[in-house]
Parts: C-alpha cells; structure tokens; sequence
C-alpha cells in the first residue's frame, strides 16, 4: 500500500497557467503575490514575504530587526541547526537556551538565564508542530527589549491557547520544504504585522531593490522607470532568496487545501499514539492543555533501553522488519554538530540528554488506513518486546 501523491489539488493546473504566462521570476510575476495575500488572509497577518527556504527567511528577519555583529541570539538547544546558522549568517552569536523535558520545547526560565546586554533576539521553535511557552517568552522579551522570532518550520495551524502559532512574535517563519505540511520542494514565508520589517526583510531578499514595499514583491510594474538608463534600482544590499512562480503556485495550492493537510497529520498522530498507549517506554510529547500539536512528525521519547534492555537502533530495525516506515532520530544538538563544535558552546543538560532518546514517527500520510497499517507494525513490535521480555504470548 502506498501513500497517495501530496499533490492532490489545484497543483498541476496553476504550474500550467505559470508556464503559459512565462513570467517565471517573482519580480514580475503574480503568483508569489497570489500567495503571500492568501497567506496573510489565512494566518490574519498584514504583510508575507515568500522566499526560497525557510532558513533565508529567519536570516532575513534577523537582518531586518538589525541584529548584527556582536548581538547574541538565543535559540533553543533542540532543533535543527539553521536557527544557528541564520544567525551567524547575520553576524550575529548563537546563544543556546534548554528545553523542557515534556515539551521538547525552549525552557523560558533557561533563557533568562541566558540573556546578557548583548542579546537583542530569541528565536522560539514550534518543534515537532508544538508551540513553546509563548505568555512567559512575550514576558522576557518585554521586560528585556528584545524581538521574538517564531520558527514555525514544524507547525502550521498550531495554536497556543487560542492564538495561531507565527501570529506572536515580532516576525514568524514558516517552511515550504518537501516533507512539510506545506511543500513545494523548497521554499518558505516570513510573516509580520511591521511594515518597517516587512519592506526591510523584503529588499535584502531581493537584491535590494529599492521600490520593493511590504506588500508588494513584483519590481516591474512600470516599464517606463525600470527601462530608464538613469534609474538607481538598489537602496540595500541584499541577496537573492527571491522564491520562484513555479514553487509559489505549487504552494498556493496547497495552502488551499492546508486544513485538510493538518487534520491527517494530526488523525495519523493519534493513531501512532494510540498503538504505543499500553507501553511505558514510549512517551510521547506532552502537549499542555490549550495548546494545538499539528504534529510535524510524532516526537516520543524512547526508554526501551533501560526498561527492556533494547536500544533505539534495535527497535527501529524489528519496526521496519514488522513493516514499518522507520524512524527518525534527532537532529544533534547544534553545538554539537561538526560545524559548530569547538566554535560555540552551549550548556544545555536537559536537551543533551533528550537528544539521543527521541524518536520521530512518520505523520504525513496521506491514507489513514495507511497510517493504520504502520501502527499495526508498531503494535506487533511491542508485542515482540513484551513476549521477549516476559516470556508469554499474549495473543
């Protein structure tokens, strides 16, 4: 059985009118437009910037607050890399803050402990589709000055008590990247309701162009002043993260269909959580009351080692032997990874030791009696276990 294409609605027709259109660059195309006003509509934000990963658009947020050389951010200590690396991009310092060991997510306590007079950011992480600790996190960066950028790679729709996940901060970035809730290949948006960080985040990602404003990405609209020899076109350096009419249309059609998408991720979640119930030493994340999990992928931590004297490794592989699609590990802690190591440090104890534990289970079916099927695979490997462990068969 095999999980049906992700490209199940208006997908091919727009990519045909692009093609016809053959206005293929967002400088003067429609489609980047199209989208970042039905994202706005959707999300009940003033101003979308599409650009081409999600990680361009935390760089750009960070270099639209002027965040810079010298100026530390604080990040969470478990997550992907990029949130790091965006911020060295922008010259500035990461900064590593621990998590909470239910949530997974950034520990606001442990980012008080962090800020000096150098901090001027936090990067909050919805990971896995959680939202963090917003009402303390609003708190710390009123009370020290400092913007919040969400980091909503991982959560579309998500809430925190009541609100939108990306409708909190200063800014909010989201991914478009293929195993995303929303995927065109790669691609991601910028959100804000700061006109001043909106036009900003936009021309440093698109050259620079001077008459680029919040709301509008095309620097073609009059041919007359863009084919005149003595027109200066650029006010700011800027790099070129500008997101393709191609990938914008394929977007838009998926955030047509975005609510759909979430309830499936959220359905095969509860399915997975279900089949793993009657174990103790899978424990999923903890989603506090009031709070929206759109489950990226199921975050669960693994205590088979030291309850049944099986390793993660050997887990996954009888879950695969069983039929089942595998399972992902954490990405290392940032400091951690080769690139960073020895160049920034961190002290994080809680995420350090959560690392090597968690387990990601797959989400993004598109079948539910597919994802039915994979947990039926989970649930024979912890009968397998259980048989092993105790020496009866239950069934």
């Amino acid at each position: 059985m095999k999980n049906p294409n992700k490209y199940l609605g208006n997908e091919m027709k727009y990519l045909e009118k692009v093609l016809n259109s053959e206005q293929w660059s967002a400088t003067g195309g429609n489609w980047n437009n199209r989208l970042e006003a039905a994202f706005c509509e959707k999300f009940g934000v003033k101003y979308a910037i599409a650009m081409n990963s999600g990680t361009a658009t935390i760089h750009c947020a960070l270099a639209a607050m002027g965040i810079g050389p010298g100026d530390e951010v604080i990040s969470p200590a478990l997550t992907v890399i990029m949130d790091s690396t965006a911020t060295i991009h922008a010259g500035a310092i990461p900064v590593y803050a621990d998590v909470d060991s239910l949530t997974f997510t950034i520990d606001p306590d442990d980012i008080e402990r962090k800020i000096t007079d150098r901090t001027k950011a936090i990067i909050v992480v919805a990971l896995y589709g959680l939202p963090p600790m917003m009402s303390q996190i609003m708190k710390l960066a009123a009370k020290y000055n400092l913007a919040i950028i969400e980091d909503n790679a991982q959560c579309f729709l998500g809430r925190y008590r009541g609100q939108l996940a990306g409708t909190m901060g200063d800014m909010a970035s989201f991914s478009f990247e293929s195993s995303k809730h929303i995927s065109c290949g790669e691609g991601g948006i910028l959100v804000t309701d700061n006109e001043k960080y909106a036009e900003l985040a936009r021309k440093i990602a698109g050259h620079g162009y001077r008459n680029l404003r919040a709301e509008e990405g095309r620097v073609k609209l009059n041919q007359d002043m863009f084919q005149d020899p003595h027109y200066k076109r650029f006010d700011v350096i800027g790099y070129n993260y500008r997101l393709s009419e191609f990938s914008a249309a394929i977007a838009l059609a998926q955030l047509e269909r975005l609510d759909e998408l979430v309830e499936m991720r959220i359905k095969s979640a509860e399915i997975f959580m279900d089949a793993m119930s009657s174990c103790d030493y899978l424990i999923p994340q903890y989603a506090p009351p009031n709070y929206v999990n759109t489950y990226y992928t199921l975050g669960v931590v693994y205590e088979g080692e030291r309850r049944i004297g099986v390793s993660w490794a050997d887990f996954r592989k009888k879950y695969i032997e069983n039929g089942g699609d595998g399972i992902y590990g954490a990405c290392s802690i940032p400091y951690q990874e080769p690139a960073l190591e020895g160049r920034y440090h961190g002290n994080c104890p809680v995420a350090e030791s959560l690392q090597p534990l968690l387990m990601q289970f797959k989400t993004n079916y598109r079948d539910l009696e597919l994802a039915k099927l994979k947990a039926k695979a989970l649930e024979k490997t912890i009968e397998d276990y259980r048989y092993r462990v105790t020496g009866i068969n239950w069934n």
